[in-house]
This record gives structure tokens, C-alpha cells and sequence, in this order.
């Protein structure tokens, strides 16, 4: 049984305002290569953009993300804070693994894919070390978070 997810998380108000939060980070990190918007303020922790492409409307979907870079991969999580469901991104990516990655000022075409149980094994206590919250994400849901990994094409 999972830990209560906290009410605000869910409310109409917090899911607008994340919205737009996330729309001028994207630009500001766009605009910027990543200067701006490059680490979570919180945590410290490294931020990229991922680009999908929607899988209903087909049009590019970007979004900021911690990532953790594992040699030329690069591992992000589908948390969205411990909510019951995958997240918009994640069901965009397993329809199209084809996506975007940008670093800084560095933008590269990647494939993604849900790592494999020994895979999550092995970057799920680095991923809880480069931001602890995660944990506590897991503990919210039933669900368990997808690690996503993306390799270079």
C-alpha cells in the first residue's frame, strides 16, 4: 500500500501552474544552451530537455528533466512526483522511442526504451542519490516509475 501522495500535488491550481513553470524553463533553457535551467535548484541536480513526439497529435513535445548521463546514455525518470500514471512523455516515447536530448547547447537524436528489470536494478540507487525524492515518488504509487534509458543513434 503505497504512502498518501500530498492532496496539492493534485490539484487543478499546482498542475497549471507546473505547466507553465515548465514552459519558460524549457525556453529559458533553449534560449540560454542551458545555462539557464541546467541544474535543479533544489538538488543541484543536472536538467536536459527531452523532445517527443505526441502520440495522438504528432507534433514535438519538450520537457525538463534530470537526467543522470551514464557513459554516451542518457537515464531519466517517469516519476511525475509519484502520480498514479505514467506521464504524457513516456507513453509519447514508448509509441515513438525516436527523441531529442538536449544537454546544455547540445542537442542529439536518441532512442529510448524502459530499462529491463536488472537495468532499474542497477540505476535506481544512482538515481535516488542524484535526487532523493524519488524515493519518496516510489513509496506515493502503486505504479512502479519506468527508468527510461537513451542510447545514441
Amino acid at each position: 500500500m503505497p504512502k498518501p501522495r500530498p492532496a496539492h500535488l493534485d490539484s487543478p491550481a499546482f498542475t497549471r501552474i507546473m505547466k507553465a513553470v515548465s514552459a519558460v524553463h524549457v525556453a529559458a533553457y533553449q534560449l540560454s544552451g542551458g545555462r539557464i535551467g541546467g541544474r535543479f535548484p533544489r538538488s543541484g541536480a543536472p536538467v536536459c530537455l527531452l523532445t517527443t513526439i505526441g502520440r495522438r497529435s504528432r507534433t514535438h513535445r519538450t520537457k525538463p528533466l534530470l537526467y543522470l548521463q551514464d557513459g554516451d546514455r542518457v537515464v531519466i525518470v517517469a516519476s511525475v512526483g509519484g502520480h498514479p500514471r505514467h506521464p504524457a512523455w513516456y507513453h509519447n516515447l514508448t509509441a515513438n522511442p525516436n527523441v531529442l536530448v538536449q544537454i546544455g547547447p547540445d542537442r542529439r537524436p536518441m532512442r529510448a526504451r524502459t530499462a529491463d528489470a536488472a537495468e532499474r536494478e542497477e540505476l535506481w540507487p544512482r538515481l535516488v542519490a542524484l535526487y532523493s525524492d524519488y524515493a519518496d515518488y516510489q513509496s506515493w504509487t502503486d505504479r512502479e516509475i519506468p527508468v527510461v534509458i537513451c542510447e545514441p543513434v
